[in-house]
């Protein structure tokens, strides 16, 4: 593979979002010069896609390797000193010997070689035919869905869904069984039971209907009809009683006023 090192050098310092990034310890990849004492040289690691560069510190402003993560698998690995928590990137082509790295700690480990797995071409590539093939799923289960309420909905009786609608509504409002508008006749009507009420709620205006079985505080008289005729009796009479109060009134002052 030919790579144009300005290029790849102007990729690994631009501002372009990277996947990871953060301090490792490797042991004699390219371009980083042994350590005597076998504890591995510390560097500056960022991942960019598929590409892994290391600088000599973060500051640093050219790269010091690359590793381009394709054909390779990461993991766990043992470390020349011990209690490293190290990872190696190993590649199938025969002769290209393994890069050895190792994190300051566990989660540090974990979260590398995570994101190490899931940076090659390939990865990507199994991850979009997956995500390809439940949608191909999702949209055959939606479909057939919809297929199978089309005929649940064609298969019901047109009858049946208008005599759901219309049975029991009047005004806009469901009536109970035993309950017909007014005028339906004294044995179609709402009837909650006038013998149970109190003596004094049968006197005045309200007998007229109490004495029927019907009152408007009734659960059962949900007609509107019926609540209009029955405030509408009251008001004629107690405008009848106020009419008859003001006749006498008026007969009483001309009386005083003859000499």
């Amino acid at each position: 593979m030919k790579l144009n090192k300005r290029s790849v050098a102007h990729y690994a310092l631009s501002d372009s979002p990277a996947d990871h990034m953060g301090f490792l310890r490797t042991w004699g990849a390219p371009g980083t010069p042994p350590t005597p004492s076998g504890t591995g040289r510390r560097c500056w690691f960022v991942l960019k896609g598929n590409l892994l560069f290391s600088f000599e510190s973060r500051e640093a402003r050219a790269p010091l390797s690359l590793v381009v993560l394709e054909g390779c698998t990461v993991e766990l690995a043992e470390a020349p000193v011990p209690e490293e928590f190290a990872f190696a990137i190993r590649f199938n082509a025969p002769g290209v010997r393994p890069h050895l790295l190792a994190a300051d700690g566990q989660a540090a480990q974990e979260a590398w070689v995570k994101a190490l797995s899931r940076a090659s071409f390939g990865y990507m590539r199994l991850v979009v035919r997956e995500l390809e093939s439940q949608l191909h799923d999702a949209r055959r289960s939606l479909a057939l869905h919809r297929s199978m309420s089309q005929k649940v909905g064609a298969s019901r009786p047109k009858s049946q869904a208008s005599d759901h609608r219309s049975s029991g509504l009047e005004n806009g409002h469901f009536l109970p069984r035993d309950c017909s508008p007014v005028g339906a006749g004294e044995g179609g009507g709402c009837r909650p039971g006038a013998r149970d009420l109190p003596e004094w709620e049968l006197q005045g205006p309200t007998s007229l209907l109490l004495g029927r079985g019907q009152s408007p505080v009734s659960p059962e008289t949900s007609c509107f009809s019926t609540l209009h005729d029955w405030y509408g009796q009251e008001i004629v009479q107690l405008r009848q009683e106020w009419q008859q109060r003001d006749r006498g009134n008026q007969a009483g002052c001309k009386r005083q006023d003859e000499p």
